[in-house]
């Protein structure tokens, strides 16, 4: 049975992407949403001078009877998780995403009373201070490729941090700060000796720049696009109540 982690490669295409980036149009780590050091994800750690990490995501909770999301490194180390995943949005709108020893790193919690779906990223398990608001981005046909929009919580396209753009049905979203520059990608994730055979949509990579996202609001991101877009969705609408 081929296993879903460590990733035995990058991404030609995405390496030659992020090469092409030179290193002194970094953006300033002060326009960044932060984390203190106490909720920094380990993989970002590890990589700081890396010029990419590679994570594989699952959409599969490690706890018997329950969903969610577990990721691993490019070593098979598992650096995130993600538990009772659709209990949570289905019940109140929020989702905790911990590291591996469980402890908590982002909490995104639904934005009542909006117009657009929106969601405030909180750190830790704090309920004031959001970090940075996602939200859904409603079709326009000037940018019919934009998924969400990711802003200071508070301010408008002026504030924006991070766009994202693709599909995320299809595995295929990149994801953009304010100047344009690539940050992080989602791409399907291909079994390292079948023959460039892709795994189904429950299995993916997550490709970060770490000197210009961190690997732990990324993968946030990724659940929320989940959120958005794909089966989780459709699984919260179609639940009662």
């Amino acid at each position: 049975m081929t296993k879903v982690y460590p990733n035995s490669a990058s991404s030609p295409t995405a390496t030659a992407r992020f090469s092409n980036q030179s290193s002194s149009s970094r953006w300033s780590r002060n326009q960044l949403p932060r984390l203190s050091n106490d909720h920094r994800s380990a993989a970002a750690d590890d990589s700081s001078s890396s010029e990419q990490v590679v994570l594989t995501v699952w959409k599969k909770s490690l706890l018997f009877n329950c969903n969610g999301f577990t990721v691993f490194d490019a070593r098979g180390n598992l650096v995130f998780r993600v538990d009772n995943y659709m209990a949570a949005s289905g019940n109140n709108g929020e989702i905790l995403l911990m590291d591996a020893a469980g402890k908590p790193l982002l909490t995104s919690r639904r934005k009542r009373m909006s117009l657009t779906e929106s969601w405030l990223v909180f750190e830790g398990e704090t309920t004031t201070n959001p970090k940075f608001c996602v939200r859904k981005k409603a079709m326009s046909v000037l940018n019919p490729k934009c998924l969400a929009q990711v802003s200071h919580c508070g301010g408008n396209n002026n504030n924006l941090v991070y766009e994202i753009e693709g599909s995320y049905a299809q595995r295929r979203c990149t994801m953009y700060d304010s100047k344009r520059r690539i940050v992080a990608e989602i791409r399907q994730k291909e079994a390292a000796c079948g023959g460039g055979v892709a795994f189904g949509f429950d299995v993916f990579r997550l490709i970060v720049r770490p000197d210009m996202m961190d690997t732990s609001v990324a993968m946030a991101l990724v659940i929320l696009l989940d959120q958005m877009f794909g089966s989780s969705r459709r699984s919260s609408l179609s639940s009662p109540g």
